[in-house]
C-alpha cells in the first residue's frame, strides 16, 4: 500500500464505524478502505477491499466498500453478495440501485426489477431513486424497448431547465437512451447538458457530443455528395437527349 495513504483520509462517518475495533486494527482497516476507494486500477482496489474484509468482515462499511470495489471491477456476483451483507449489517436500503444493476449484469432483469419496485425502494432519498431510474432505463434497453428506456427517465428533474452538477449522470443516461431510440438531435442536446453539469469528469459526455457532431457532419457531406451525383446524372441525361435530337 502506498505510504501516502493514511487512516485519517477516511470519511469521518466511515471511521466512526470502525470504533468497535482495537486501535491498531482500526488503523489498518481504515488505510485499506482508503486505498480501495482511491485506487486507479479497479482490480487493485478490489484487492485492497478484500484485505480490509479479511481483517473486519463484520463491519458494515467494510462490506460496503468491498461491494462497491467489486462492482467497479465488474465482478457482479461478488459485488451482489457483498452488498447484501452490507445491507444486513447496516440496515441501509441505499444499496438497492447497485444491487439491481448487478442483477441486470448477471442477466436477471426480473430480479433487478423486483428490487427497483420493492416497498423499501419507495422510502429512499431522491438521489437514490434517480439512480434506480437510471438502472431501470438500462434494463428496458437490454430488453429491446428503447422508448420505454426513455420514458423511465422522464422525471421532474429533467423539466426544470437548470443544469445541476448532481444530475450529470441522469442527463447522460437520458441522452444515451435517446441515442438508442434513434433520436440523435435530442440526444446531442442532453449530452451537452451532461457535459456542462459534469464538473467532476465522471462521464465522457463531451466526447459523445463530438461524436454526434462528426456523425452529423459526415451525413451532411454524404447528402451533398448524393445531390452532386444526382445533378451530374441529370446533366448527362440532358446531354444525351440533346445528342439524340
Amino acid at each position: 500500500m502506498p505510504a501516502t495513504i493514511t487512516a485519517d483520509q477516511l470519511d469521518p462517518a466511515a471511521r466512526a464505524e470502525l470504533r468497535t475495533l482495537p486501535g491498531d486494527l482500526a488503523e489498518s482497516v481504515a488505510r485499506f478502505l482508503v486505498a480501495a476507494a482511491t485506487a486507479q486500477d479497479a482490480d487493485r482496489g478490489y484487492d485492497y477491499a478484500l484485505a480490509a474484509r479479511r481483517l473486519a468482515a463484520r463491519v458494515g462499511i467494510v462490506r460496503e466498500t468491498c461491494g462497491i470495489a467489486a462492482y467497479r471491477a465488474g465482478k457482479w456476483a461478488e459485488a451482489l453478495a457483498e452488498l447484501r451483507a452490507a445491507r444486513r449489517l447496516t440496515g441501509k436500503d441505499s444499496y438497492l440501485p447497485l444491487m439491481a444493476d448487478c442483477e441486470r449484469a448477471l442477466g436477471r432483469p426480473d430480479r433487478a426489477l423486483e428490487l427497483l419496485t420493492s416497498p423499501e425502494a419507495r422510502n429512499l432519498s431522491r438521489e437514490t431513486q434517480i439512480e434506480m431510474r437510471i438502472v431501470e432505463s438500462g434494463i428496458r434497453r437490454d430488453q429491446g424497448f428503447p422508448e420505454a428506456a426513455v420514458v423511465a427517465l422522464q422525471i421532474p428533474e429533467l423539466a426544470d431547465g437548470r443544469d445541476r452538477p448532481g444530475l450529470a449522470r441522469l442527463y447522460y443516461a437520458y441522452a444515451d437512451a435517446l441515442t438508442d431510440a434513434d433520436r440523435e438531435d435530442e440526444a446531442r442536446y442532453w449530452f451537452a447538458k451532461a457535459a456542462s453539469a459534469d464538473v467532476a469528469g465522471e462521464t465522457d459526455a463531451s466526447e459523445r457530443v463530438e461524436d454526434l457532431d462528426m456523425l452529423a457532419f459526415d451525413d451532411l457531406e454524404a447528402a451533398e455528395g448524393d445531390e452532386e451525383a444526382d445533378a451530374s446524372a441529370d446533366e448527362d441525361v440532358d446531354n444525351g437527349s440533346q445528342g439524340d435530337r
